[in-house]
């Protein structure tokens, strides 16, 4: 019996209907100026029946668009784009909050719109490339470092992301703090080289992110305001010293916030376990994420690991996901060859089982 898994949970202002969250997952369904498109809506309000959905990571201005196709939050016709997506969720008794993700030196001038720049907290280029539309594979950008004043007005950018989600219905944001975007390129010491408050020691490393989750915690309210980490994560060209020990002070200085949850992915370094480091640094508010199946998530609430589990692969294929693991229902597979692709064929032309 998954009795855990589906019973109801508050986290801040959320009001979850079971603990099966759908983690945000980057699509490349938008337009390309970032408005929401018919098929997103189709996607997110299929997926409805999850305690809660995580929204793909969504730039907060056109200078933090990472890829091709990225949604965004900052233009009316941006947020009226999404305001159709939590319509439709919210029409099927859902729950979305929205990851908002700032790609810092992770993109391309062929991506972001004619004359945007691409920064970074320090001017060191990402190693790999970028699959841009316009020109296919492409080097990231060599970044601009922002000046400190910049930084600040970046912070201001997230704050006026999440009044712009509230606008746009979300019941509430997530700041993406891994995967080797912004917050995580001021964090990781491997790549930001900073001689101000910004930069040195890991108390600093941190500031960036926990102005931004103050900012939009005082504009939206701190129980609609989550956080994504994943200590030891080194994607997209990110190194850190001592990542447990960085990522731990950013807990430990986020848990006064008392935000809504902490969305904590399992480290993929054995020497590392995070979602014991979230436990002590920041408290119970956790939703762990990455490689679990119904058996396993429903072992770790029981356990008191977290209290609630987010999938993601599993959602792709699976509209019915919550309903499949409800009653023990084979799992549909998903195409990879369609996972960035535009439009609606591998996105939301899945079908559910039949009753």
């Amino acid at each position: 019996m998954l009795n855990h898994l589906f019973e109801p949970l508050v986290l801040g202002e959320l009001q979850l209907r079971n603990r099966i969250v759908m983690a945000p997952m980057t699509r490349n369904r938008a337009q390309p100026d970032g408005v929401p498109t018919d098929a997103m809506v189709a996607y997110y309000s299929q997926r409805a029946d999850a305690g809660l959905i995580v929204a793909e990571g969504t730039s907060p201005s056109a200078t933090g668009q990472a890829y091709c196709r990225e949604p965004a939050i900052e233009t009316p016709a941006q947020i009226a784009g999404w305001q159709r997506v939590t319509e439709a969720v919210h029409a099927r008794g859902g729950l979305i909050v929205l990851q908002l993700m700032h790609g810092g030196r992770i993109g391309s001038h062929h991506i972001k719109p004619k004359g945007v720049e691409t920064v970074a907290p320090s001017a060191l280029r990402a190693a790999g490339e970028v699959f841009t539309d316009a020109a296919g594979l492409q080097p990231y950008d060599e970044p601009r470092a922002l000046s400190t004043g910049e930084v600040r007005a970046v912070v201001q950018e997230y704050r006026q992301a999440a009044l712009n989600a509230r606008r746009a219905g979300f019941d509430g944001v997530e700041l993406h703090g891994t995967s080797g975007y912004l917050p995580m390129q001021f964090l990781s010491s491997g790549c930001n080289r900073r001689s101000d408050e910004y930069g040195g020691p890991a108390a600093n490393r941190a500031r960036f992110a926990f102005e931004c989750l103050r900012e939009m915690a005082q504009a939206i309210g701190t129980g609609r305001v989550g956080l994504r980490l994943n200590p030891g994560n080194t994607y997209n060209d990110t190194s850190d010293e001592d990542s447990a020990a960085t990522h731990a002070e950013l807990m430990r200085q986020a848990a006064p916030l008392n935000l809504a949850y902490l969305h904590v992915m399992r480290a993929a370094v054995p020497e590392i376990d995070a979602f014991d480091l979230a436990r002590q640094h920041f408290g119970e508010r956790l939703i762990l994420n990455d490689g679990f199946d119904a058996q396993t998530a429903e072992a770790a609430l029981i356990a008191g690991q977290g209290q609630a589990v987010s999938f993601a692969r599993h959602f792709i294929g699976n509209p019915d996901l919550v309903r499949r693991i409800r009653d023990g229902l084979p799992l549909a597979r998903f195409d990879r060859k369609t996972l960035y692709t535009a439009g609606a064929p591998g996105y939301s032309d899945y079908p559910p089982l039949a009753s």
